[in-house]
């Protein structure tokens, strides 16, 4: 059935074009002269064979009508049929429609491409509307201009257009050969015939709400866009792999079917959205190569996160049909950098003749789980290499035992999607074990296994178990920064949960403390060859091991007990990391951990005043006597002279003011090595003297409520606001710091004199460098030698020993220097945070550790853009950074902070955004094609390089920004 307002539409159409034919009739009645020449009449035949109506050629001549202007406006002739006498009506209007086309270009002297024109159905005013530019630039090539400002010159309301319409007709006649027999009487009808047609479409114009932003004459033709006859074609199925372009294109027809020629100004909207996350899209209209193309849109996209997203495709406020669809993404082939190996521990223990599970999620190269079917098999591909520490590596496939050591089995857990890998030794020994996925390594996939026997089994569960820590085993101390010892020395070795230490017997009974190595990830175990024995049927136990930690000697030693001390101290340090050292576990160990610890502290609120104008001072009044169990309450803050109640955003406040003031460097508390608010930030040696030992205890404190609060989560969750260096993390965190640290802490020393040591040859420079470090005044003059070493003022340093020296150096400048700071620091931080939970970090998560701490901060993409220094112009490179752009729009919140920590050293932004980078972010063209992207953090500077495809630049680019972060590799 019709609807109201199509049928309000018709009977008004119909109307319209009654009132118009009778206008008509009256002007031909009025003309009296006839018009006869030779060329118009031949125009009128032409035309009228155009029409197929060429044998009423001899009518026409009878009634005179020798002129297509007479032919654009008849009236009714009663000698033709009905048919025909329609079909002869609607001709006279498009030729009249024509006419003025004809004319409006002639106005803009584009007259020549008037047959052009008509061939690409541009036949009115209203067509030109619709004519798409790339279209025209190709008719017109330089003559566009012309076309534009003609255009852009048309109005846009319907009357004014009905008005400019009226005024070409009346010049279309005026200009005809036979001006003469154009007479006022006339001219009056066919200008009241126009003023009619403009009056009434004036009228009827409000009714036909809501669609009146189309002409009537558009409405009658049915020659406007309508979304609901535009169609989506996906050019991919259902479901899809993810990390792929994929694209669909969107035709858009008018509502009389006819294809649409689709253009910016038509308001096309498409968004592509999995939950709150936004998919960057890139849309092409129409083709310059493709005419038949004109009224489709090409729209391109990239998932890289399994799941369902909503596509919705509107025009102004208006769906397509079938819009918002949903479309379905799956994670792709397992990726061995991905896969990783489930509660990871670098060192596993296991026992002779019992099965022991380890399990591997397989997951794509961005991170999705892999699915699979039924007619997959998902441990294909997999391979298990063990190597027997003094003896041969044999590559281990499922069902496969070599000389009955071993077994390896694998199997596929359809319900949880991970596969398990089921490990039988027969015999207790050392190994070391790789996973590898198609021959390349699993991110994890290296450790090594103790295999012990049932007995030494039972006796490490118990040590681990026991109350009692003081567990000794006997060892012989053979050898010490790899120099071995003339004759080996008696030691024992106790193991307890927070440390190893090594004593020697004095007198055979009196225990004396030689060495002390933590029970951290930090401390290494690594496992020497055995030396085979005829009498046993194993390897013998009086194999060596090493043990280093970084920061103390590497001491060699040898013992019948190897096994259970090293399996002792892996259980030991695998129970106070919560059973994995994956540092997602870790996370949430730590977490687990810290409220546990705060368990008989009850959050509940405390009130606490404080001074705005004098903040720290006041609120280190405040807090001046309170207990740990104080510091766990719920701050509930007040500033003095402010009227507010606090229901959580007072607090915030005064969190992110008190860290201002604790953090910033201008407040002198903590320093910067480098210019600029984006800095890292350094406790300072050198502050003023009304900054005291106890306001670094104090911002420990502060630091230590935020992990507490954030442990609670939820509304309570608290940052840091700060940017520390990695040196002052590593010693929070209790690592020995190094000269690679410079690199991103003190850049201007890095560049001035470290890199510059480590590049050059000392031995071959002539400057003489010596086991010290020199300070001076303000006025630049030599204060002070400092022996970095003892009698360092007389070694000088030589290629050989330059690594020694820069080591000596980041330890004075770096940790030295400010020891007492560090210890008040921690003094105050380990009195809501134990010090073995920090510990459980390592050196190569200091970056994530620093997002635990100061978390990732908001990243607006908007300012990223608007603040950012471009280095190249090449088209090429031109084209790259538009697919950076497009890429970081799809960057998830962590994935922004690996790309600022992998770009400038830090995950955190300055307060002001990228606006207060110091250098600004700069993308710069790298001279290579299809390496990773590099970057310079000293510079702030990110080099990429050239690339093929899309596809390819942002894989690279997620490669490096999740691998490079770690460690130093970064220049």
């Amino acid at each position: 059935m019709m609807s109201r307002c199509g049928a309000k539409v018709v009977l008004l159409s119909s109307l319209l074009l009654a009132s118009a034919i009778c206008l008509m009739r009256l002007a031909v009645w009025l003309w009296a002269l006839p018009l006869k020449t030779a060329n118009g009449g031949h125009e009128v035949a032409l035309w009228l064979d155009e029409n197929h109506l060429s044998n009423y050629q001899q009518l026409f001549q009878d009634k005179g009508i020798s002129q297509l202007t007479q032919c654009g406006q008849l009236g009714d002739l009663p000698e033709l049929p009905a048919p025909d006498e329609q079909r002869l009506q609607k001709a006279a209007a498009l030729l009249q429609q024509r006419l003025v086309l004809r004319q409006w270009l002639t106005k803009h002297n584009l007259q020549n491409y008037y047959p052009r024109l008509l061939s690409l159905e541009v036949a009115s005013l209203e067509d030109v509307y619709w004519f798409e530019d790339s279209k025209a630039q190709q008719v017109l090539q330089k003559d566009f201009p012309t076309w534009t400002t003609a255009r852009q010159s048309l109005p846009i309301s319907k009357q004014r257009l009905e008005s400019l319409k009226a005024d070409l007709w009346s010049e279309v006649v005026k200009t005809s050969s036979h001006q003469d027999a154009w007479t006022w009487g006339g001219m009056l009808v066919v200008s009241v015939s126009m003023a009619g047609l403009v009056t009434l479409a004036a009228i009827t114009q409000p009714s036909l709400a809501p669609e009146a932003k189309h002409s009537l004459l558009q409405y009658v033709t049915g020659k406007y866009l309508l979304p609901s006859n535009c169609k989506v074609i996906f050019n991919w199925s259902d479901p899809h792999t993810v990390g792929s372009t994929v694209c669909f294109t969107v035709h858009f027809f008018q509502r009389n079917g006819q294809p649409y020629p689709i253009c910016d100004t038509d308001q096309l909207s498409v968004e592509v959205s999995e939950g709150s996350r936004k998919m960057a899209i890139i849309t092409e209209l129409g083709s310059p190569t493709d005419p038949n193309s004109a009224n489709q849109a090409r729209v391109k996209f990239m998932v890289r996160h399994a799941g369902h997203y909503r596509i919705s495709v509107m025009i102004g406020n208006q769906h397509v049909a079938g819009s918002p669809f949903t479309r379905g993404f799956t994670a792709g082939p397992a990726d061995a950098q991905r896969t990783i190996v489930l509660r990871h521990c670098s060192t596993v223990v296991c026992t002779a003749s019992v099965a022991h599970l380890l399990y591997i999620e397989p997951r794509d190269e961005y991170n999705n789980v892999c699915t699979f079917t039924p007619s997959d098999d998902p441990t294909r591909g997999y391979t298990v290499t063990l190597t027997q520490l003094g003896g041969k590596s044999q590559s281990c496939n499922p069902d496969v035992t070599e000389e009955k050591r071993y077994t390896v089995s694998l199997d596929y857990d359809w319900q949880n999607q991970r596969i398990s890998i089921q490990l039988k030794f027969l015999y207790e020994g050392c190994f070391h074990a790789t996973i590898k996925y198609n021959g390349t390594e699993l991110h994890n996939g290296d450790f090594d296994i103790i295999v012990l026997n049932s007995i030494d089994s039972t006796l490490v569960h118990k040590n681990v178990a026991s109350k009692n820590h003081n567990i000794c085993y006997e060892a012989k101390l053979v050898g010490i920064n790899g120099d071995h010892a003339f004759k080996p020395k008696r030691v024992l070795c106790y193991v307890s949960p927070k440390q190893l230490i090594i004593k020697e017997l004095i007198l055979k009974f009196i225990p004396k403390r030689l060495y002390t190595f933590r029970l951290c990830p930090s401390t290494k175990f690594t496992f020497q060859p055995s030396v085979p024995s005829p009498t046993k049927q194993l390897d013998a136990y009086d194999g060596s091991f090493t043990i280093e930690d970084g920061c103390q000697p590497k001491l060699e030693l040898v013992s019948k007990e190897r096994n259970v001390i090293a399996a002792t101290f892996a259980q030991y340090l695998l129970k106070n990391m919560g059973g994995s050292e994956t540092f997602k576990d870790k996370q949430e160990f730590f977490y687990h951990e810290v409220r546990k610890y705060h368990q008989k502290h009850y959050h509940e609120k405390l009130s606490m005043k404080v001074n705005r104008e004098k903040l720290l001072e006041s609120s280190m009044k405040a807090t001046k006597n309170f207990s740990v169990s104080d510091w766990c309450r719920n701050f509930e803050i007040t500033f003095q002279g402010e009227e507010g109640i606090d229901w959580g955003g007072v607090r915030r406040e005064w969190f992110e003011l008190i860290c201002v003031q604790l953090f910033d460097p201008k407040y002198n508390l903590f320093r910067s090595f480098h210019d600029g608010q984006q800095s890292l930030v350094h406790p300072n040696a050198h502050r003023t003297g009304n900054l005291k030992l106890k306001h670094y205890e104090f911002a420990g404190k502060v630091v230590g409520k935020c992990l507490y609060e954030s442990a609670l989560g939820g509304s309570y969750r608290q940052l840091v606001r700060a940017r520390f260096t990695r040196s002052f993390l590593a010693q929070v965190i209790g690592l020995r710091v190094h000269y690679k640290y410079f690199e991103q802490d003190d850049p201007d020393l890095y560049l001035s004199k470290v890199k510059y040591i480590l590049d050059n040859d000392i031995d071959e420079i002539d400057t003489e460098i010596f086991f010290v470090e020199e300070q001076y005044d303000s006025g630049g003059q030599l204060s002070k030698l400092i022996e970095l070493i003892p009698n360092g003022t007389k070694i000088r340093v030589d290629d050989n020993s330059k690594h020694q020296y820069l080591d000596a150096l980041a330890q004075y400048r770096l940790a030295k220097s400010i020891k007492d700071e560090l210890e008040a620091f921690l003094k105050g931080l380990n009195e809501l945070i134990p010090d073995n939970l920090l510990s459980i970090f390592d050196e190569n998560e200091l970056e994530a550790f620093q997002l635990l701490l100061c978390g990732t901060g908001q990243y607006s993409i908007a300012d990223f853009k608007q603040h950012n220094v471009v280095n190249g112009n090449s088209v090429e490179f031109r084209r790259i950074v538009g697919w950076f752009w497009a890429a970081v729009s799809n960057f998830t919140q962590e994935e922004m902070a690996r790309l600022l920590q992998f770009t400038t050293g830090c995950s955190q932004l300055p307060p002001g955004g990228f606006k207060e980078l110091n250098p600004r972010f700069q993308i710069t063209a790298a001279p290579t094609f299809g390496n990773l992207p590099t970057a310079h953090t000293c510079f702030n500077q990110l080099c990429l390089p050239d690339y093929d495809s899309y596809e390819h630049f942002e894989k690279s680019l997620l490669l490096a920004i999740s691998e490079g972060t770690e460690g130093f590799g970064m220049v």
